[in-house]
């Protein structure tokens, strides 16, 4: 049987998103209050994975975290009648990952914006996609990001 050290350096970019948002769901459902380093461990323990450190997942999840104030204030102004505090979390940390990556990466917006309403409709609230496709958009024009 194949090991699960192989399966997660054969996962997708889909699938890395998707291990970065659980962790970073993690980190807020403990409030911050626990290490990047033993979320990670409870990962790897629990599902027999081998996140390293300073692998991409890590380094993308740190990032956010640090940054998450500073994404937070470049989100509520795209927010048009709601209040960041009113927004589900899965929904607000699908926006702070997508922005993060729309601020930090090359990746052409159109992939981030299709990858983050993927992760919201396995992870958010029912109709969520549409708002986070609305606000990612609203984002990009705002940036002159294409």
């Amino acid at each position: 049987m194949e090991s699960q050290q192989q399966q997660y350096s054969d996962l997708s970019r889909r699938d890395i998103r998707s291990l970065i948002f659980h962790i970073l769901y993690a980190m807020e459902g403990f409030e911050y209050s626990v290490s990047l380093s033993s979320i990670v461990d409870m990962i790897n323990r629990g599902y027999e994975w081998d996140i390293s450190p300073g692998c991409e997942v890590i380094t993308v999840a740190q990032a956010v975290i640090e940054s998450r104030n500073t994404l937070d204030e470049e989100i509520k102004p795209l927010l048009s009648n709601w209040r960041l505090e009113r927004i589900g979390v899965c929904t607000k940390l699908v926006l702070r990952l997508a922005v993060w990556e729309l601020k930090e990466t090359d990746t052409p917006s159109t992939v981030i914006i299709n990858e983050a309403i993927e992760l919201a409709k396995c992870f958010s609230e029912k109709d969520a996609y549409r708002f986070i496709n609305g606000v990612l958009d609203e984002f990009c024009k705002k940036h002159d990001r294409q």
